[in-house]
């Protein structure tokens, strides 16, 4: 498969406070990708880094082509979509009208698909056409998680990178947001996945990286870091496992 993204020596520093030292990541074409760690390892300043959010040193490589200097709209206009941890929906908002402000550069750009590809996003998301019609602020937790999602995928993106999709939800609903996130490779879509639940994500990704005070600590297939012990020790305790009905099986 063709790497889509790769970051390498990718560092963003506050001030005199380097965040991410030197790390190196790709997720290939058609692949799901996990980046695990504690918290304050910088795992969120990574996407958001890769997003053009934050200014990055190293460098970033999208299918092929160098980008000098990250900017969102560069990585909109690439095919690059962010679901951040806290979903920023518009919360007076119909779910159908934050699913098409979800495809507006598309639609400035000229692109008139926007009803066809909220057809297809409702494909995915059966319950988000129940709730057309809805104000996106009485949506329960996992719907409107369900529908940060859906937002993103209006954009059509080729990389989809998603920052605690499980946050604050219930077992059960994080296991449905999770097999959504497994399907997607069936869409094309590829995912870098930022999750705490590393049981969950390990499960559905093909890959895993672990992030560790801002440095890459660990990385291989998923599987084999699933079943590798200082994982198990460190992120994988009884805790974890007891919540292992909570996670798909990988797709």
């Amino acid at each position: 498969m063709n790497k889509l993204l790769e970051l390498d020596a990718f560092s963003v520093a506050y001030g005199s406070v380097e965040a991410l030292h030197s790390v190196q990541l790709d997720v290939r074409e058609g692949e799901i990708v996990t980046v695990i760690g504690p918290n304050g390892a910088g795992k969120t300043t990574l996407l958001c880094a890769a997003m053009g959010l934050l200014p990055s040193t190293g460098s970033l490589t999208l299918a092929g082509e160098r980008i000098a200097r990250p900017t969102v709209e560069t990585m909109v206009a690439r095919g690059v979509a962010l679901v951040p941890e806290k979903r920023e929906l518009f919360g007076e908002m119909s779910v159908e009208d934050n699913l098409l402000l979800g495809g507006f550069y598309r639609w400035r750009k000229g692109q008139r698909d926007q009803k066809a590809r909220m057809e297809e996003v409702f494909q995915i998301f059966p319950r988000m056409r129940e709730r057309r019609e809805q104000m996106s602020s009485t949506l329960s937790g996992g719907e409107r998680q369900m529908l940060a999602i859906g937002r993103a995928l209006m954009a059509r993106p080729r990389l989809l990178m998603l920052d605690e999709p499980s946050l604050g939800l219930a077992p059960l609903i994080v296991r449905e947001v999770l097999q959504v996130v497994s399907s997607l490779r069936n869409h094309g879509v590829s995912v870098l996945l930022v999750e705490q639940n590393a049981r969950a994500a390990l499960q559905v990704a093909d890959r895993g990286y672990v992030l560790e005070t801002g440095a890459v600590a660990l990385s291989g297939a998923a599987s084999d870091l699933l079943h590798d012990r200082r994982i198990i020790d460190t992120y994988l305790g009884i805790g974890n496992a007891q919540r292992d009905d909570a996670a798909p099986a990988h797709a």
